[in-house]
């Protein structure tokens, strides 16, 4: 589809150069759009979109101030839940099955497909904006759609990669990340050598922890269903990523087994480990440490880089970005105005300047914010451009559907790996338990 660059890059500088509210009013630009937006909410309408707690402070303020805007140039309040990564799902479920709630949901990989009928239609929303942004990257269209229609906008991923302290690798031997899964075996054991391990986590962690077990999994070309969505965790090449994460994990710092996706941040930036998987919130917190005039988190920032992860035995990237769709639920009293919100979002007047105050944190589902200046502001940012273009989807092989966001929500490939990392379980056992609990969410 035809993608308005020009457009779209003189919103994003319209928009740098100064603020979308002047004073109390309304600048040209969101007068504008309330005016052209096919989206028009209902009289009266409020909504409240329940999200994930903020990792990067100035992604927030950035989106509070995007809400704020959308509120003055619609009339419609908007009230902003934050809740724990790990408690967005278990709260739209029970929503999903009341059918009252919050509005909208913001939450990660496939949400939505745990209850698609009970998600809204938003399939007018999506085609308006690539008409404007360009097609949408397959991956946000494999969690976006259910059986030919939107169900969700992919609104941003989070690019999973591996940051590390340079000082710290290069005293284990090593100029940079290996990317092969020989070489990252003795980068991590030298780093423990050392006294400086990495580590990665193996507690329910939905982001980080599912993040990497699946890169492991994959990159030894083990899947849990097959294209027909038939269960073969039960594979030779399975044994071999439990064994490799199993070595893998002798070297980890102490305490891993009970990380969620908060634990790895604080670790990193109490100098506690040298490498972990993670966002790049980690060196969003030092930047902001560090303009404060903390000495320790400058010492951190300067000291940081990011990697892609190692490409395993199956010869290409096997990397698992957490994809963060926005959906409408279909009680909502006011469809209209969620999809405006929705549209609003993703306007590029509103969303280049969220995309630099997330610091590279979040990255884009459309091909036009390629532009966006957060990708040429600092060379440790840049290979966060891609998430959306290198991950793979939930389900991989299989449906991104029902079942895969239930193998997902249970953490059944996170469990499996968890459990022969700290000993409770042979590679067998965990699979004999793995493969149960997939058959009965595939059958």
């Amino acid at each position: 589809m035809h993608t308005d660059r020009r457009g779209f890059l003189k919103g994003s500088a319209a928009f740098g150069a100064g603020a979308l509210l002047a004073g109390s009013g309304l600048t040209d630009f969101a007068r504008a759009w309330a005016q052209a937006s096919p989206f028009k909410p209902e009289k009266g309408a409020k909504l409240t979109v329940l999200r994930w707690k903020r990792f990067v402070q100035s992604e927030e303020d950035a989106f509070m101030k995007l809400v704020e805007a959308f509120t003055k140039a619609t009339g419609v309040a908007v009230n902003v839940i934050n809740e724990g990564l790990d408690d967005v799902q278990p709260k739209a479920s029970v929503a999903a099955n009341t059918n009252q709630g919050p509005d909208i949901f913001w939450g990660l990989y496939s949400l939505p497909h745990l209850f698609p009928a009970k998600c809204m239609d938003v399939t007018d929303v999506a085609t308006h904006l690539s008409k404007k942004y360009g097609e949408w990257f397959d991956s946000a269209k494999t969690y976006g759609m259910s059986k030919g229609k939107w169900i969700a906008i992919p609104i941003a991923y989070n690019a999973n990669v591996i940051n590390y302290r340079q000082s710290m690798i290069e005293a284990a031997g090593f100029k940079s990340i290996p990317q092969d899964l020989k070489g990252f075996m003795e980068l991590m054991k030298g780093l423990k050598a050392k006294g400086t391990p990495g580590g990665f986590a193996l507690g329910r962690a939905s982001g980080d922890g599912n993040a990497w077990v699946h890169w492991a999994l994959w990159a030894h070309g083990a899947n849990l269903v097959d294209k027909n969505d038939k269960v073969i965790i039960n594979s030779p090449e399975t044994v071999k990523a439990l064994e490799y994460v199993k070595e893998l994990s002798s070297h980890f710092a102490p305490g891993t087994a009970s990380w969620n996706d908060a634990f790895n941040n604080k670790a990193f930036l109490a100098s506690e480990i040298s490498l972990t998987n993670n966002g790049v919130s980690i060196y969003a917190a030092a930047k902001a440490g560090a303009a404060k005039g903390d000495a320790k988190m400058k010492e951190i920032m300067d000291d940081m880089n990011h990697s892609n992860w190692p490409v395993g035995t199956v010869g290409k990237p096997t990397e698992f970005h957490i994809c963060y769709p926005m959906l409408g639920m279909k009680y909502t009293k006011f469809p209209n105005a969620v999809k405006a919100f929705l549209d609003f979002t993703m306007t590029a007047e509103n969303y280049n300047p969220w995309l630099e105050g997330a610091v590279a944190y979040l990255s884009h589902p459309l091909p036009a914010f390629d532009a966006n200046n957060v990708w040429k502001s600092d060379a440790k940012l840049t290979l966060c451009k891609d998430a959306g273009r290198r991950t793979l989807t939930a389900g991989h092989l299989g449906s991104v559907g029902e079942k895969a966001a239930s193998a997902l929500a249970d953490f059944l490939i996170l469990d499996m790996f968890a459990s022969v990392a700290t000993g409770r379980s042979t590679p067998q056992e965990a699979i004999a338990v793995a493969e149960r609990q997939a058959k009965r969410i595939y059958r």
